[in-house]
């Protein structure tokens, strides 16, 4: 193989970095779970006028739960995308990567800096995972949109919302449905982000990568794999035909020429007159 042609080869992602990859970004959704139980121990609390980082004040109940949840979030936003920023594509995977993993970092500030008493620190932990979460899936939208493009579509929505949620909880713009409901329409999208990109992925783990001229890997879904075989068992079917009948173009030829035209008189000559 030249190296001016394409090259197929599996992805280099094996079956369990998958699965640990995707469990990581899935399991995120446990936020939820434990806001939800920092809620219900947390009398009065609305998620509309207050914020999430409330809940891991020393005004909650359950503060140690939550600020642990966040370092467990931190954990896993980050584990999920460097196992599986292989199965990424181009630019916006690298981006993807950079972005979701300075989220992973302001959520783990948040959860080892509480809001009552980290002060500064909070605060940008709290930016770092707002932003990184909002861009973080507008990238992650364009590393996974060779695969599925419907998915690329839905994280790229998830991610234009959060942002737009962030830049308003940033500004003061909480009019409509207060600084904790702004704030939370930010921060909500990213674990369901990573859970849905989760699930492409692990559903599309045996993709082909094809190296394209630029060198650029793009992984290739089930049904154009199923075309990109197709076509190639076309051309070799072709190229098959075409030599054969070259080859009994050959032939005829070297008949043609093996066979010289019948000479009557020379066949009733004797070996002497010949």
């Amino acid at each position: 193989m030249t190296d001016s042609e394409p090259s197929t080869a599996p992805t280099s992602l094996s079956r369990t970095r998958y699965l640990a990859g995707a469990l990581a970004w899935v399991l995120t959704l446990q936020f939820f779970v434990v806001e939800a139980v920092a809620i219900a121990r947390f009398g009065g609390y609305s998620r509309g006028d207050e914020t999430i980082s409330d809940l891991g004040t020393g005004v909650s109940a359950a503060a140690g739960l939550m600020n642990a949840s966040f370092i467990a979030q931190a954990v896993l936003i980050i584990a999920g995308a460097v196992l599986l920023f292989p199965a990424l594509v181009g630019l916006g995977g690298r981006l993807a990567l950079a972005l979701l993993t300075a989220a992973g970092a302001g959520v783990l500030l948040v959860g080892l800096f509480p809001a009552d008493d980290g002060g500064a620190t909070h605060t940008v932990g709290a930016i770092l995972y707002l932003l990184g979460s909002g861009l973080g899936l507008i990238a992650l939208a364009y590393g996974v949109r060779p695969r599925s493009e419907a998915v690329g579509t839905v994280l790229a929505l998830l991610g234009l919302v959060g942002t737009i949620g962030t830049v308003f909880f940033g500004t003061g713009v909480t009019a409509l449905l207060g600084a904790g409901g702004m704030e939370r329409l930010g921060a909500y999208v990213l674990p369901v982000g990573l859970a849905v990109a989760a699930v492409l992925l692990v559903r599309q783990q045996d993709d082909w990568r094809v190296e394209l001229p630029e060198g650029e890997d793009v992984p290739l879904t089930r049904r154009q794999r199923r075309e990109l075989e197709r076509a190639e068992a076309f051309d070799r079917a072709r190229a098959r035909d075409e030599a054969l009948e070259a080859h009994a173009n050959r032939q005829r030829t070297a008949d043609d020429e093996d066979d010289e035209p019948f000479d009557e008189e020379a066949a009733w000559r004797t070996p002497r007159q010949r």
